[in-house]
């Protein structure tokens, strides 16, 4: 196949070409960002949470004047007496949930180098969670204490995978120091392989999703109004049901949040199901896209075998055969199609860019781009393949006599 009389042909139509082209280009950039943000989505979708979530129910209440040593006595033994409930530990929040504390993190007192969520737990509140320890100790008695305005200033912490290697990637994170200002100090003696954050993905995106520390802490005045509890799953439900009428019964003079207080495995429902829909709008965006750009691919390509009969017919009538036809429509749209990815590739890294900027997006990996060119190469011969197949079937006596 000579190249010459193609792109003789496409520089006679300059403007068609440049604008299937653009299309094309579009179609590209949208295509891999899109693609990339769905693939992001569904793979925060299935994080761990690294508690025991189909076991897990929260009851959360809000009373601001309660008296938090009261509160907590009447709360943790009305939940206990619960039939079906396994064991209940006061939080200050669980994955899917309320924010609870976000906290700046230095290792020099001086610079912040990552921002992590701070967990808050009463005694047995690890246990209760289902929170798996990878590495340390777990925590003795005497490291439960209360605080007055957060945590005592030494404590003992356990932190996730994801944080030890953030703040020291390649090195041992058990034994290591680091500070929220410089009151609170923090030493680290158990790392977990998994704990999310609250609202994963939410905070510079998935790479930080389980950038978060355990804390150990007695209940009181910081820590209360918000409970943990477990049950068998087949019983998860029922007991949900009657620890919000015994938590109303209870403290009466509080405030039941009956959003939050629910199983966790409907909180993580909740939670993402924002992101459910839009990723089934960029599916339809995408979708959309693309048979948009295969119409105006047939509408060009139709229109051009119609322009270009009388040619065909003497191409025929020479010697040409329905595949030397064929394989003309189709080398041309590829040519076309490998312009507008080509521009297609460079907008999608700047739309990626800014993204970056203006929502704090994960760089595009590159490997969406080669993905992307295939998928409209592809979609190109197969939208030309129509027009290209009529215009080899045309007859040449036929094709040379019309006008």
């Amino acid at each position: 196949m000579h190249f010459a009389p193609i792109l003789a042909a496409l520089r006679r139509h300059r403007l068609a070409t440049l604008l299937i082209a653009m299309e094309i280009a579009l179609a590209c950039a949208v295509l891999c960002n899109a693609c990339f943000l769905i693939a992001a989505r569904m793979s925060l979708m299935h994080i761990d949470s690294g508690v025991d979530e189909s076991s897990l129910a929260l009851i959360k209440l809000d009373c601001d004047d309660c008296n938090s040593t009261d509160l907590n006595a009447r709360m943790m033994a009305a939940l206990r007496a619960v039939p079906g409930v396994q064991s209940v530990a006061v939080v200050n929040t669980v994955p899917f949930s309320d924010r609870a504390g976000d906290n700046g993190v230095s290792l020099d007192r001086e610079h912040y180098v990552a921002v992590p969520h701070f967990y808050l737990g009463g005694p047995g509140s690890a246990e209760t969670l289902g929170l798996r320890l990878a590495e340390g100790r777990p925590f003795q008695p005497e490291d439960f204490q209360a605080g007055e305005v957060w945590v005592m200033p030494d404590t003992p912490v356990w932190i996730t995978r994801a944080l030890a290697d953030k703040l020291w990637p390649g090195e041992p994170a058990l034994g290591k120091e680091f500070w929220v200002t410089d009151k609170f100090h923090f030493r680290v003696v158990g790392v977990l392989a998994h704990l999310a954050r609250p609202d994963p993905g939410g905070y510079r995106g998935a790479g930080a999703a389980e950038w978060s520390v355990f804390a150990p802490m007695a209940p009181g005045k910081v820590l209360k109004g918000t409970y943990v509890l477990r049950a068998a799953p087949a019983d998860l439900a029922r007991v949900v049901r009657d620890a919000r009428a015994a938590a109303q019964s209870a403290a009466p003079e509080a405030v039941l949040d009956l959003k939050q207080s629910r199983a966790v495995s409907d909180l993580r429902d909740d939670f993402f199901r924002p992101s459910r829909i839009m990723a089934g709008m960029l599916v339809g965006v995408i979708v959309a896209l693309l048979l948009v750009t295969a119409m105006g691919i047939v509408g060009l390509a139709s229109f051009w075998v119609q322009q270009r009969r009388k040619q065909i017919g003497i191409r025929r009538a020479i010697g040409a055969t329905k595949h030397d036809i064929l394989r003309y429509f189709q080398t041309e749209n590829f040519l076309i199609v490998s312009g507008g990815i080509v521009i297609g590739m460079l907008l999608a890294i700047a739309l990626n860019l800014a993204l970056m900027k203006f929502y704090e997006l994960p760089r595009l990996p590159m490997f969406y781009l080669p993905v992307g060119a295939v998928v409209l190469w592809l979609l190109g011969q197969a939208a030309v393949l129509g027009p290209a197949l009529r215009a080899a079937s045309v007859p040449p006596v036929v094709a040379t006599r019309s006008v």
